[in-house]
């Protein structure tokens, strides 16, 4: 897949004909799949390249009032390129929505940017809005030469999937709920740092991690989860909270990497959620700590994709 970052539509270079998918698309659940899906199928049988036109940012950040969690995304943006290219773009378009690009008329993004991305078919979810007028599908559609597809929304128990609704979860800490919105595995990205070095003297050793990405993290808990250390994958489990046992006032996010040796500070290792366990607790000992850490261990050693959640 190409990325082209582009300041404007006079940016945009695009020499084959084209199925266009358009969205913001933060964290790329199967909500934003359906819409995908439907551009390879046109493209498969038209011979037609897939290009996406999006943001870096939420489009927020240019109207509302800053909030530091305008900032956060669900996926970190590598994470968000592998999966277009998973679901088959050829080109991805980024461009960053300023006050400048939050002014361009529906007929001006019509006329300027669909126009240079070359789209014969346009592909987009039933909430799509354009232009600073904020049209519809349906004015899309009016004026539009090709043909545009509105995909109807995709629901899990008789509820929308949505990024706000997978967001709402990962707060909660119910990420095996949002792996499932998502149609893959949340995961954080962080650097190994030094901290106590509390958990090796209790024979649980963690690896503390500065997180790299402005992610969203799951609500102060324990959770089964898999670790990525230089591309090798371990069954772990991952604490994130105060550590309120030993009086701990700082968030921390601890990893316990089962059947794994060695000390990896400095490296970047990868988090991926698999399921919560347990909130933190206070332990009036540490006999009392040892002995709910084996039980967590036990429980995420034996977790299993298809099983119930914890």
């Amino acid at each position: 897949m190409d990325i082209e970052y582009i300041k404007g539509y006079q940016d945009i270079k695009q020499e084959e004909d084209t199925v266009l998918v358009l969205g913001y698309f933060d964290g790329l659940h199967r909500g934003h799949k359906a819409l995908f899906d439907k551009a390879r199928e046109i493209a498969k049988a038209e011979q037609l390249a897939i290009v996406t036109l999006t943001f870096n940012e939420s489009p927020k950040l240019t109207f509302s009032r800053f909030s530091p969690e305008l900032l956060l995304h669900i996926v970190h943006p590598e994470k968000r390129q592998e999966k277009f290219a998973d679901y088959g773009v050829d080109r991805l378009y980024l461009i960053n929505f300023t006050s400048a690009f939050s002014m361009v008329s529906s007929d001006d993004f019509i006329a300027h940017y669909i126009k240079r991305l070359k789209a014969k078919h346009i592909v987009v979810g039933f909430d799509y809005k354009f232009g600073h007028n904020r049209t519809d599908s349906d004015y899309l559609a009016r004026n539009f030469d090709g043909k545009v597809h509105t995909i109807p929304e995709v629901t899990e128990d008789h509820e929308k999937i949505s990024s706000t609704r997978i967001r709402k979860l990962i707060l909660e800490g119910k990420v095996a709920k949002a792996n499932q919105l998502l149609g893959y595995d949340l995961s954080t990205r962080g650097m190994v740092v030094h901290g106590d070095a509390r958990g090796r003297t209790i024979g649980f050793p963690t690896a503390n991690l500065a997180p790299l990405d402005r992610t969203y993290l799951p609500a102060d808990g324990v959770y089964v989860t898999d670790v990525l250390v230089n591309g090798k994958k371990y069954r772990s489990m991952t604490s994130i909270g105060k550590n309120v046992t030993f009086g701990g006032k700082e968030l921390r996010l601890e990893v316990n990497i089962f059947d794994f040796k060695g000390d990896i500070y400095g490296e970047s290792v990868e988090i991926i959620w698999l399921d919560k366990i347990r909130d933190m607790a206070k332990f009036d000992g540490i006999e009392g700590l040892v002995e709910q850490l084996e039980l967590d261990k036990e429980r995420a050693l034996n977790w299993k994709k298809d099983s119930q959640p914890l």
